[in-house]
Order: C-alpha cells, then sequence, then structure tokens
C-alpha cells in the first residue's frame, strides 16, 4: 500500500476526520454525511481541507 492518512476538516459542521488518501470509495462526514472525498480509482479528490498528514 502507497498512500498515507490525512486528517481532514469538514466544511459543512468544521468536524475533524483522517482518512485514507486511496480510498476505495466515496468517504463522508461521519457526524454530518457530507462527501470529504471522491474516489477517482488512485488517489482521492478531496473536497474538503487537510489540516495534517498523519504517519
Amino acid at each position: 500500500m502507497t498512500g498515507e492518512f490525512v486528517k481532514v476538516k469538514c466544511e459543512g459542521c468544521k468536524n475533524e476526520q483522517v482518512i485514507f488518501s486511496k480510498p476505495s470509495g466515496d468517504v463522508k462526514c461521519l457526524v454530518c454525511g457530507e462527501t470529504l472525498a471522491k474516489n477517482t480509482g488512485g488517489k482521492a479528490e478531496i473536497q474538503s481541507k487537510i489540516t495534517k498528514s498523519v504517519e
């Protein structure tokens, strides 16, 4: 696996959530359900602000 985890901030409810940079499907906010990242078949198209890279 060559992806990384990133912490993103939901623009709707301001919830911060850790997601994988190469998800197998769309990633939604656990609080409000807004789409945080869209699957593109490789690296995700991040729809929200990345606040930190997590190792």
